[in-house]
């Protein structure tokens, strides 16, 4: 039987990494989560730079091609220290994250915030 993946564009913040991991594979009956990480992911995505951005897609890409994942999840967090803005902000760039990694053609991107308590909200769908 073939496993489902997800894939998750994260903060490398390892408060971060289980909630997410957990909320998808039972939200999405995934078996795993591959795990793309980056100091402030949602900053990046939304504002660059390009060659960040670009390196992301690639990464992004091998998750995809090698594992087919069911779906791929752009993620801010509370207290980041690459992206120290307020929960609005965080609420912008994830849309904004979001709507980049769906421009490369990938159709089930979703956006998530991770609360101070592992608490997962959905931002955008």
């Amino acid at each position: 039987m073939r496993k489902r993946f997800g894939t998750a564009l994260n903060c490398i913040d390892g408060r971060t990494q289980l909630p997410v991991t957990e909320w998808l594979k039972a939200h999405y009956q995934l078996d795993y989560v591959d795990l793309i990480t980056e100091p402030g992911m949602d900053r990046v995505l939304s504002h660059g730079p390009a060659y960040e951005v670009a390196r992301l897609r690639e990464n992004t890409l091998v998750s995809l091609t090698a594992h087919s994942s069911q779906v791929i999840a752009v993620v801010g967090h509370f207290d980041c220290a690459a992206n120290p803005v307020s929960k609005c902000h965080h609420f912008k760039d994830i849309a904004t994250s979001t709507q980049v990694v769906r421009s490369w053609g990938f159709a089930h991107v979703i956006g998530i915030w991770v609360d101070e308590y592992g608490r997962i909200e959905v931002v955008c769908t």
